[in-house]
């Protein structure tokens, strides 16, 4: 190990707590999938069997998948830039770093682009604040046209950065830590009163019976597992950064197998609580259900018009989104401020500074031509799955078992380790390839 990098081991930043660590990682997970996708989800695939291959995925696929790449960062501790350099060096091999870069550039385009999304909540928070919804010419479809267009969204954009890479400035302990305390128990309150709200609304039950009713033949379809497995993949951040990252800032004696449950069970909660909050207020205002964009700044500001106290419930929901969007875009911004500090021995400020001006170039020129979309898709699709692939394949494959299994178990008792590095030699990386192939080839499914 090289002088430079023996210096920032010793400096490395860390998470004071394994809560802090927990809510975090619970902050990256939790994001624009568990509010616009997981409900339409639900409904369009059997309403409450959906859960079932959902919460299998989560166990067999996503929960291994988190143990590797917790581990496999606080075990190098680095991002995957050293952590992938690291893992060949065992096989006496050289140029890992270089493969790292594939989940690092993955993570950093994709927070580009999530930063133009948050920008797009961030506008209908204040609008929500200043009562546009209210208005009786208010119309959704062209407010959202409107901020979505050619530079549309430009300066709400440049305030979400600024305010996003404040926050990554001050640091691991300091910086992300302290958001992610304040920003995630307030998502998961905000939610909890929405949905308390939404069941008091006049025929919300019809959302109800389309959200919980189960029709367990939509088992026999493969669609189902299908969509079931993506949802699962992509709803925990597993792509080889942002989540080995976090976990080089773990301490040796956490439980790394205790924290991926909570993660994993969280998640599955927010994913459960924004069902409980979008369906049932949809059908109770004869609106139809849809996912993406359009259910969150078209329908959503719909029923918030026509709710009864309804600017108060635009105000929290749109702040809990826009909380769940801040705290992926700081995990996701991580990955490469940690690879210059790591591999090429920037400052936090200059490494900062240095991603931020990409961040703003990159992202200006998306709005420029207006290729969010296909931005998003490509990224997704083609790059993500890939570092998660690659980062599992150096973890548990070239790495081997011995190292997993130790790595594993520091501050873990080792119960279950030995089918923990099984599942996730074959299981995880033979699903991931599957997600990565039929992903390509349908377009996306996550």
């Amino acid at each position: 190990m090289s002088k430079n990098n023996s210096i920032n081991l010793k400096d490395r930043d860390s998470f004071s707590h394994s809560w802090s660590f927990i809510l975090s990682c619970v902050g990256s997970a939790v994001g624009m999938g568990n509010i616009w996708l997981f409900p339409y989800r639900v409904g369009q695939f059997g309403g409450f069997a959906f859960l079932l291959p959902y919460i299998i995925c989560v166990l067999l696929l996503g929960l291994t998948g988190t143990i590797g790449e917790m581990s496999f960062g606080r075990y190098m501790k680095s991002g995957p830039l050293g952590a992938f350099d690291k893992a060949l060096k065992t096989r006496n091999k050289k140029g890992g770093w270089i493969i790292g870069l594939i989940p690092v550039i993955g993570s950093l385009a994709i927070a580009i682009g999530y930063s133009v999304v948050v920008a797009w909540i961030l506008k209908f928070t204040i609008g929500a604040i200043m009562g546009a919804f209210n208005n009786e010419t208010f119309l959704a479809v062209e407010y959202f046209n409107e901020i979505s267009g050619q530079f549309g969204s430009l300066g709400w954009h440049i305030i979400v950065l600024i305010a996003t890479f404040i926050i990554m400035n001050i640091g691991i302990s300091s910086g992300i830590e302290k958001v992610n305390l304040i920003l995630m128990p307030a998502f998961f309150v905000i939610f909890v009163i929405l949905a308390i709200r939404v069941y008091f609304i006049p025929g919300s039950s019809i959302g109800y019976q389309f959200l919980f009713k189960p029709d367990w033949s939509a088992l026999l379809n493969g669609q189902t597992w299908l969509y079931a497995l993506g949802q699962s993949f992509f709803s925990l951040s597993l792509a080889g950064s942002g989540t080995v990252v976090y976990g080089s800032y773990l301490k040796d004696d956490e439980n790394i197998v205790k924290s991926a449950k909570i993660i994993s069970l969280f998640d599955t909660i927010a994913a459960t609580l924004a069902a409980l909050v979008v369906l049932p207020s949809v059908f109770a205002f004869g609106l139809k259900p849809t996912s993406g964009p359009p259910l969150l700044f078209i329908t959503m500001p719909e029923v918030f018009k026509m709710m009864p106290f309804g600017r108060i419930f635009a105000i929290f929901f749109f702040l809990a989104v826009l909380f769940a969007g801040i705290t992926s875009l700081v995990n996701l911004f991580e990955s490469s401020i940690e690879a210059l500090e790591d591999r090429f021995n920037f400052s936090r400020t200059k490494a900062v500074v240095f991603i931020a001006i990409i961040a703003f170039s990159v992202g200006i020129m998306i709005e420029n031509v207006n290729i969010l979309s296909l931005w998003m898709d490509i990224v997704s699709i083609y790059i993500i799955p890939l570092g998660a692939l690659l980062a599992a394949i150096m973890f548990f494959w070239v790495c081997g078992d011995k190292i997993a299994k130790k790595a594993i178990n520091k501050g873990y008792n080792g119960k279950f380790t030995n089918l923990i590095v099984y599942m996730g030699k074959y299981l995880f990386c033979g699903l991931t390839i599957f997600v990565y192939i039929i992903g390509i080839i349908l377009g996306g499914i996550g």
